[in-house]
């Protein structure tokens, strides 16, 4: 029993008794400089995430992790908003006719190696006819002969 009679003393924390200005000093108080700031921070970092999509996108960033599967071989223009690709998938070349608002395939033939990669030894006799291909397309759609390369 003689636990008991001994004062037993919580070490509990103890809350200052000053009033209501103690307590409304303790809140943070968010003025206009604050949410100016938050927001100009939240505007920088979403102009970031745009500018690095249109960089993306200018300069034809792949996909990491994709298939390979098609491969652009090679683009000529033919017109102000018309586009002679080539496109390679598999071991098929298709070329392509690109508009804004279709594409249609004009060409299939069996893909080759391109000139100035790992065979060095075919000249730009390989290109013959796709050049050839595309001054005639120029022609029938503008009506002017498209200077030889």
């Amino acid at each position: 029993m003689t636990l008991a009679a001994l004062p037993v003393h919580a070490a509990l924390p103890t809350v200052p008794s000053h009033g209501v200005e103690a307590s409304a000093s303790a809140s943070p108080v968010v003025g206009a400089s604050g949410l100016m700031q938050a927001g100009l921070g939240m505007a920088v970092v979403l102009g970031l995430i745009f500018l690095c999509a249109w960089l993306a996108r200018r300069f034809g960033l792949q996909r990491f992790g994709g298939g390979h599967v098609v491969k652009v071989v090679s683009s000529s223009s033919v017109g102000q908003r018309e586009r002679v690709v080539v496109v390679e998938v598999g071991a098929t070349w298709l070329v392509l006719g690109v508009t804004p608002s279709q594409i249609n395939t004009l060409h299939t033939l069996p893909a080759q190696a391109v000139p100035g990669s790992a065979s060095a030894g075919q000249d730009a006799q390989a290109f013959k006819p796709i050049d050839l291909f595309a001054q005639k397309l120029c022609e029938s759609l503008t009506g002017k002969p498209r200077p030889a390369p």
